[in-house]
């Protein structure tokens, strides 16, 4: 695997690579996860556009996995990381939030930021085993309470949420 720029030809298969791996999210409960829709292609050309879209790409160059993130109040923040199931358990995802660690230290960027389900076992306490903590709500910073807003607001809060943040 290796990690490099999306192109902007890939963002269909940016947004095949969302609905497989969210297909998991059936076998514990959560249809409405598996079943949303990933981000537009406008929304993906957008990150692509910014150079705020990664991919990491098989021996043949074809992106398995991706990641996206935005400038969020100093910090970069994960908006969507996804690894296609057939490359599960790889390291990829971890390679994906190492390369954007990297990128924000080039930066000056203190930290790592992102927003995940609480109990799903591939979400939160898999982000605390690559360098994440959760974060109470009293510190939140402004940037970080609107994600949240617009989350509850897209009915994320069905399930248990935290914000977590990842100091480099």
């Amino acid at each position: 695997m290796h990690i490099r720029a999306a192109g902007i030809d890939e963002l269909p298969l940016l947004q095949d690579i969302e609905r497989a791996a969210g297909q998991c999210f059936h076998g514990i409960g959560m249809p409405e996860i598996a079943t949303d829709d990933p981000l537009p292609l406008d929304e993906l050309a957008r990150y692509q556009r910014a150079g705020l879209a990664w991919v990491a790409a098989d021996g043949t160059d074809r992106p398995v996995a991706y990641l996206i993130a935005d400038p969020v109040d100093g910090n970069l923040h994960v908006e969507q990381v996804s690894v296609h199931p057939d490359s599960a358990r790889r390291r990829v995802g971890r390679s994906l939030l190492d390369h954007l660690a990297a990128r924000a230290m080039t930066e000056g960027k203190p930290a790592l930021t992102l927003t995940t389900f609480t109990h799903v076992p591939w979400n939160a306490p898999y982000y605390a085993r690559c360098g994440f903590q959760p974060l109470d709500d009293n510190v939140l910073t402004p940037g970080l309470r609107e994600i949240r807003r617009r989350e509850a607001a897209h009915g994320l809060d069905r399930w248990p949420r935290v914000c977590m943040r990842r100091t480099l």
